[in-house]
This record gives structure tokens, sequence and C-alpha cells, in this order.
């Protein structure tokens, strides 16, 4: 996340502040703070108040923290490395490293979350319950009791990015058998309580004359955003799944034999084709030998071109991967993103090259297929 920075690890998980957290926390120190010294001005005076609206603040991103570190233990737990966790102005994020691999599984992650800020509600509860805490403990006890609250059932709205989003996709995923209908389904859900939460701030201003309640708005608008990205990450994630290595091969592949001479290259892969500096070099079986970059022609007299053989200029493949032609366009896409390459080989049966693909390759078959849907 943009202007996230690293204060240190958790349990070995990289733990990240966001600098809109401490706007947050600056505004609840103070409401806290001032709260505290309205409701006791005997007990609290001076800076008192506010250094306990500082506490309280600190306790509830704590909450915060619990509830993700609730998420991240779950999906630990199934193998899944936690990248970062980190503490923003909506509250927290986890970031995985992958979905979990079964309808059960992203359940249980999900819901981790909010059972774990029912048990602190709990907890707080029996706390000023059971301790008869009094004053501002007995407060703060309580804030922190129904933060916790509210931050579960808020969580449990079933629309993505909330954890009851992904709990209602896995849901739909165990329905469909598809976890890429599930995501749209509980994306397309969120942007619904986006545009509600929007609607609900804003009817202060259209029925009363008042400020709008931007707090509302703002819920809104990080919810149809977040929503919208998610629901556009599970149609491309669907259609990549659909798709194979073979699908993606670019146009007029990049493959030549080495027997044939300069001349024959030239005239039959370069002029008035498409300009491209490196081919793809195979044997008389169609296996991959090594690769012809075209800069390399000007070594060699034109006037000898017909007598040269592609071989002779061929150099070693260094450093390319290479897919399986049966392999999921999402595997390739991942494998690509993985290793930081912008391009693989496609291998057919025993071995034979099928192809190349680039990612730009994919984003124009994508683009293809969606220009094709009926409107």
């Amino acid at each position: 996340m943009n202007g996230s920075f690293r204060v240190g690890n958790l349990f070995g998980i990289p733990f990240y502040i966001n600098s809109s957290w401490f706007l947050v926390l600056g505004l609840l120190t103070f409401t806290y703070g001032g709260n505290l010294a309205t409701q006791f001005p005997q007990e609290l005076g001076g800076i008192f108040p506010w250094i306990l609206g500082l506490i309280t603040a600190l306790l509830l991103f704590s909450s915060v923290l619990a509830h993700e570190l609730g998420h991240s233990f779950v999906a630990l737990s199934q193998g899944i490395e936690v990248k970062s966790i980190t503490l923003f102005i909506f509250g927290g994020l986890a970031s995985l490293d992958r979905e979990s691999k079964t309808p059960a599984e992203a359940f249980w992650v999900a819901i981790a979350g909010p059972l774990v800020s029912i048990v602190l509600f709990g907890l707080f509860t029996a706390i000023n319950i059971y301790a008869a805490t009094t004053g501002p403990v007995a407060s703060i006890i309580q804030l922190l009791a129904y933060i916790n609250l509210v931050l579960a059932l808020f969580n449990l709205i079933p629309g993505l990015p909330l954890d009851g989003g992904n709990i209602l996709k896995s849901i739909v995923w165990k329905i469909t058998n598809n976890p890429y209908k599930g995501i749209i389904f509980a994306s397309r859900v969120g942007q619904a309580f986006g545009w509600l939460a929007i609607i609900s701030g804003l009817i202060p201003t259209f029925l009363f004359s008042s400020f709008p309640n931007f707090w509302n708005i703002l819920i809104g608008l990080f919810l149809l955003q977040n929503a919208g990205r998610s629901a556009q990450y599970g149609e491309i994630q669907g259609a990549l799944a659909d798709l194979t290595a073979v699908d993606a091969i670019v146009p007029d592949n990049p493959i030549v034999s080495e027997n044939l001479s300069l001349r024959e290259f030239v005239n039959e892969y370069i002029i008035g084709k498409e300009s491209r500096k490196e081919f793809l070099v195979t044997d008389e079986v169609g296996q991959l030998l090594g690769i012809i970059n075209v800069d390399d022609l000007k070594i060699v007299n034109t006037s000898e071109w017909p007598l040269v053989k592609v071989k002779e200029l061929m150099k070693p493949v260094t450093n390319m991967e290479a897919v399986n032609a049966q392999t999921t366009l999402l595997e390739v896409v991942s494998l690509l993103e993985q290793k930081q390459i912008n391009e693989l080989t496609v291998i057919g049966e025993n071995g034979v090259l099928v192809g190349l693909i680039e990612k730009s390759s994919i984003r124009r078959l994508l683009e293809k297929k969606s220009q094709a849907k009926p409107a």
C-alpha cells in the first residue's frame, strides 16, 4: 500500500503502518480524550484525559491488529504465506500470498477475524461485569467492548472487500464450484453496499439541509473502489483459468529452422514482417536449440547470406522459462509475475516447441475476448 512504512515483525509477519493511520490516531485521541474530560471532570484534569484518549486509541488499533492476526494465523495453518499486515485509515489489511485451495479453507480464513473481535467483545464485557470497574477505566473497557462488536458486525457485511464478502465468496464458490464466480458475486454485493453507504451519508443534506455524513461517504467510496477492483480481478482470473498457454501464443510465431539460410530467414521472417529482434531456433523435429538475434546478421556480408545457415549464428538459450501447452493461462501469468519475466516458451508433446507467450499477447487475448462478449 502506498504511503506505508515498515515498523517491525509480528510473529514473523512484516508489520506496516500507513500514513493515514496517524490522522485517525490523532482524531480518536482528541475525541476520546475530550469525552473522558467531559464525563469525569473531577477524576481527570490537565492533559491526563488526552493521555488516556491516546491509550484508548492504541488499544482500539490493537483490537484491529488482533482481528487481522486472526486471519493470518488461520492462513498460515493452511500453508499460505502472510506477506504483511498494514494498519490504515479504515482499519487493517492482511496481505496473503495466495488464495485458499478450497471453499472451506477460504471460509475459515475469512471468519477468523470477526471471531477474534467477538471473543474480545466478550472478554472486555466480562471484565467490566466481574471486575467491578468504575470511572474512566470502566468507560474505556466498555468502549473497547463496543468497538470490537461493531468491528465484527461491520466486517460481516456480505460484500467484498469485507470479511463477510469473503465468506459469501466461499459459499458461492462451494455452490458453483467456481471461485471466480464467488469473487464477482461478492464484489457486486460490495458495490451495492458502497452505494447504500454513500446515499445514507447524503440523506442528511437532502432531507434536513444539514452536513452530510462524511464518514459514511468515505466508507462507501472505499467499498465501491475495492469491490470494483475485486470484480475486475475475478473476471480476469476466471477468463485466464478457462484458457491455456496455447491460446495466448504470439501471432507470427518467431520460430525458425536451424537449416534455413540467412537469406531465406530474412526473406521469410523479416522483410515486410512485424519488427522483431530475436527468433527461436529449432531442430528438424521441432525442439528448441537456441536463439538468433537479427542484429547478428550484420557480422555476415549480405553476399554470403545464401551460404550461411541460421544455426551458425545461433546462440544458446539462457534463463528462458517454459510451460506445457495445456498449462492454464492463470498459472502462466502467476509464473510471469513470480519470475519477473515478460515472456516464456510453450512446449508441446515430445518436447516440441509450440510457440512463445508474451505479456502483451495475453493482454491482447483478454481484450479480444472482452470485445467479443455480447453487449
